[in-house]
C-alpha cells in the first residue's frame, strides 16, 4: 500500500486565511464583547490575597468532614437535578417553601439566567454604577440595551425623586440588578429606601445580596412580598465555599419556575450541594467568623485612617479607600512588590481608590506595616 507523503501534522498553508474564515464563524455580538475580568490569582506563593473578597477562614471542620465522606462510589453518579434537599433546608431556614428558590452554580448563574429568563433581545437590562462589573456583559452578551445610572458621589442610593425628575432609570426596565450591599464601594442600602425603589418597576427587579452577611440589614422579606423582586445570594462570600460555587435566588414561585426552565441540567455539582447542607447545619462556626471579620474591618478602617486613606463607610467583607500621598495605582504596585495584593478598577468613578479585602488579623496587621513604609519611607 503507498504511504501518504504528506506530514500528519502539517500546517494549514494558508495560516491568513484560516485565521479569517475562523473569526468569519462567531457572531459579530460576541467578537465585540467585552469579557468580564476577574481579581489576580496569584501564581507565586505567599502573598496576601486581598483582591477577591474571599472570606479569610476555612469552611467549618463539619463541612470539610461532610464533603470528604461524600468523596465515595457517588461521584460516579449525577447529583440531584434541583439540588431538592439543599432547596428543602434553605426554605425551612428563611421560613418559605422550596418553590420560592432556586439553586445555581454560583449566583453568577443566576445573573445570566434571569437576563436570558426576562429580557427580550434589545430590551433593557438597568443597574446603577459603580457596581458589579458582571452586569453590563451579561447584558452585552445577550444584546440588551444598558441602562447605567450613577449612584451619588459617596456611592449612595439616588433619590426616587432625583430619578423621576432626571428620567435616567427606566422604572419599565425589563430587569434591574442592584448590588446590596454595594460592590465596589462596601455601602449598603436602606432596606426601605429598596423598597421605596421597587414598588416603582414594571419590570423584574434582582438585589444582588452577595456580601450581605457582613451587613447590618437584609432584604429578604422584600423577594417574599413582591411579585416582581428576586434576591441572589451565595454561599462563597461569607460561607467560604467559593471552590464549590453555589448560590441561590429567593424569590415569587412564578419568577423561580421560570428561571428553573432555563437552568442547565445538573447544574450544581454534588460535593457543592453537601457542603452547602452541611454549612447550614452549623450556621453557629460563621457567624463567629462574620464577628471577626467585621471587627477586623472596623479596626483596619482606624488604622488606615490614621495614615491619611479616605475609607468608606462598609457594610462588606472589604474596604474602598482612597490611599495617601500617591494615586491608587500606584499604591497597587508597590503593594504587590511588598506581597500584597489588593484590587484597582480604572473604572473613572473608582480609579482613585483601592478594594481591600478584609483578611485575617495577622494580614491586616502586614497591610497596615506596609502602609506604614509606603507612606513613611
Amino acid at each position: 500500500m503507498p504511504t501518504d507523503p504528506r506530514p500528519r501534522h502539517s500546517p494549514p498553508r494558508n495560516t491568513q486565511r484560516a485565521t479569517r474564515d475562523t473569526r468569519s464563524l462567531i457572531r459579530p455580538l460576541v467578537r465585540k464583547l467585552r469579557a468580564y475580568v476577574p481579581g489576580e490569582q496569584p501564581k507565586i506563593k505567599g502573598l496576601i490575597k486581598l483582591n477577591t473578597n474571599e472570606n479569610p477562614y476555612p469552611p467549618s471542620p463539619k463541612v470539610l468532614a461532610a464533603i470528604k465522606a461524600a468523596v465515595d462510589g457517588r461521584l460516579r453518579l449525577y447529583p440531584n437535578p434541583t439540588s431538592q434537599a439543599l432547596r428543602e433546608k434553605l426554605a425551612k431556614f428563611h421560613r418559605c417553601s422550596p418553590e420560592n428558590i432556586i439553586i445555581g452554580n454560583g449566583s453568577d448563574e443566576l445573573l445570566a439566567l434571569a437576563v436570558r429568563t426576562f429580557v427580550e433581545p434589545a430590551a433593557t437590562v438597568q443597574y446603577f454604577t459603580p457596581s458589579y462589573s458582571l452586569y453590563p456583559v451579561l447584558a452585552d452578551s445577550h444584546g440588551a440595551r444598558r441602562n447605567s445610572v450613577s449612584l451619588a458621589r459617596d456611592f449612595s442610593l439616588p433619590s426616587v425623586e432625583l430619578l423621576k425628575r432626571t428620567k435616567a432609570w427606566d422604572f419599565g426596565a425589563a430587569l434591574t440588578f442592584i448590588t446590596t450591599p454595594n460592590a465596589p464601594s462596601g455601602r449598603g442600602f436602606s432596606t426601605v429606601d429598596l423598597e421605596a425603589l421597587c414598588r416603582l418597576h414594571r419590570g423584574v427587579v434582582l438585589l444582588d445580596e452577595a456580601y450581605v452577611d457582613f451587613a447590618e440589614e437584609n432584604a429578604l422579606r422584600l423577594a417574599l412580598a413582591h411579585s416582581h423582586l428576586l434576591v441572589a445570594r451565595t454561599f462563597s462570600k461569607a460561607y467560604s465555599l467559593c471552590f464549590q460555587r453555589v448560590g441561590y435566588c429567593v424569590g415569587p414561585p412564578a419568577l423561580i419556575a421560570a428561571l428553573d426552565k432555563l437552568r442547565d441540567s445538573y447544574n450544581v455539582n454534588g460535593l457543592g450541594q453537601v457542603g452547602a447542607l452541611a454549612t447550614l447545619d452549623d450556621l453557629g462556626y460563621y457567624r463567629k467568623n462574620f464577628a471577626r471579620i467585621q471587627a477586623t474591618r472596623a479596626r483596619l478602617t482606624r488604622q488606615l485612617g490614621a495614615l491619611g486613606f479616605e475609607v468608606l463607610p462598609s457594610q462588606t467583607n472589604f474596604l474602598l479607600a482612597r490611599p495617601a500621598r500617591f494615586p491608587a495605582k500606584d499604591w497597587l504596585e508597590k503593594l504587590r512588590a511588598r506581597r500584597i495584593l489588593v484590587r484597582w478598577f480604572s473604572n473613572p468613578a473608582v480609579r482613585d481608590y483601592l478594594r481591600i479585602t478584609i483578611g485575617t488579623e495577622a494580614e491586616a496587621d502586614a497591610l497596615v506595616r506596609a502602609a506604614e513604609e509606603i507612606v513613611e519611607p
